[in-house]
């Protein structure tokens, strides 16, 4: 899927195996440039319509992680940000809303790297 702000190949893989039908959590690792901050809270008030229209919703949002197991004092994060979308789906829609594609403008301007990463809960087996 291209993205006219951010070249980075879009990894449509990352969704199989995850169920079609259930919620999808993207975790957002976020690494600022020297102005992002401002940018990307920028992004984040426009983005929440883009999230509405699609039943998505902010479930977390902080500063980096510290490790309290693993090698090293911190990993190279500056925030986290932690998405639920009701389905992938969801979450491809949005992201490929042209209206979205020009608020991203913010989160792509806003950062030196950013990771995306999707998961879904295990199902519980009862």
């Amino acid at each position: 899927m291209p993205n006219k702000v951010d070249n980075r190949p879009f990894n449509l893989n990352a969704f199989e195996g995850l169920p079609a039908d259930a919620p999808v959590v993207m975790i957002n690792l976020l690494k600022f440039n020297e102005s992002g901050v401002e940018r990307y809270l920028q992004y984040l008030s426009e983005v929440q319509p883009h999230l509405d229209s699609v039943g998505g919703s902010l479930r977390y949002a902080g500063p980096g992680p510290g490790n309290v197991i693993g090698d090293g004092d911190r990993p190279g994060w500056d925030a986290i940000l932690v998405v639920e979308y009701p389905t992938p789906q969801a979450f491809l829609d949005m992201v490929s809303d042209p209206g979205y594609q020009v608020v991203h403008e913010h989160r792509a301007a806003a950062l030196e790297q950013g990771d995306l990463v999707a998961t879904s809960a295990w199902a519980s087996g009862s």
